[in-house]
């Protein structure tokens, strides 16, 4: 009889398939078939900004839009945008991202009614949260009649590889084992620094206990606070986090941050 994996293990194991290095990103199916590296990371920047609005409209939480964020960034892993598909146009961004929002809902519990998710696209689409729509016009029935015909392809693609790790949750256990939950300055910081990357592809790069410990020590840096050792032991090491990883990873935060400081501000 093999031995229990713990839920940390499982989730570690999860996210190693889906674990790429630089090399392979600049090798993504788009890439490969002609687009720009740098429009190819542009494309998923401004998709997952979709995301984060329609989640925004249809208030969905936090944890559901980054799932969500995460099954874009791996769908583009498999698939590419320049393709034509049996000699179909090639595949839309935004329609991937709202079914990658759509199926999220299911993934974390969060569900919504289609008409209100299909409404929510709709505003983001128009980049305007107050604009009038007819839910029976071709525009907004594009949207509902997209995420389910694209439902099924996106989880062929993802290989009904479904488990995420939440980096918000994550924090929130790290806070915790070193006594600082109630440090509501830190988390805030911290959430920004990661959430900061979540239009960037660091989620294929690492994995989401390395993302949270990432955001908890830059978020250190930016509140000028040090958090106490554990038995002895710099407080990310019983997290078993690779301290050369790590602060690769607070200087890839640190880069995002610099590039949009107003994150952290109000």
């Amino acid at each position: 009889r093999y031995p229990q994996k713990s839920p940390r293990s499982v989730l570690d194991d999860a996210e190693e398939q889906w674990r790429f290095t630089e090399a392979e990103l600049a090798q993504a199916p788009s890439i490969r078939d002609g687009m720009r590296q740098v429009d190819e990371l542009d494309t998923r920047a401004k998709c997952v900004q979709f995301i984060i609005q329609a989640g925004i409209i249809a208030q969905l939480p936090v944890s559901t839009i980054t799932t969500a964020t995460t099954f874009f960034h791996r769908f583009l892993m498999r698939k590419s945008l320049k393709r034509r598909v049996n000699g179909e146009r090639a595949l839309s961004p935004y329609e991937i991202g709202a079914t990658a929002l759509f199926l999220a809902t299911k993934v974390e519990e969060s569900c919504r009614k289609l008409q209100v998710l299909a409404s929510a696209f709709f505003c983001a689409a128009h980049q305007n949260m107050e604009i009038t729509y007819d839910d029976q016009s071709h525009d907004w029935w594009h949207w509902a009649e997209c995420v389910l015909d694209n439902e099924d392809a996106l989880l062929e693609t993802l290989c009904f590889d479904l488990l995420i790790g939440s980096p918000h949750n994550q924090l929130q256990a790290m806070m915790e084992a070193c006594g600082i939950e109630r440090d509501r300055d830190l988390r805030h910081a911290a959430c920004a620094f990661y959430a900061g990357t979540v239009k960037t592809p660091l989620c294929l790069l690492l994995g989401s206990h390395t993302i949270a410990a990432a955001g908890l020590y830059a978020a250190c840096l930016h509140c000028e606070k040090s958090l106490p050792d554990k038995d002895g032991h710099p407080w990310w090491q019983p997290h078993r986090v690779d301290i050369k990883t790590l602060r690769w990873a607070v200087k890839y935060m640190c880069d995002v941050y610099h590039a949009a400081p107003h994150r952290l501000k109000g």
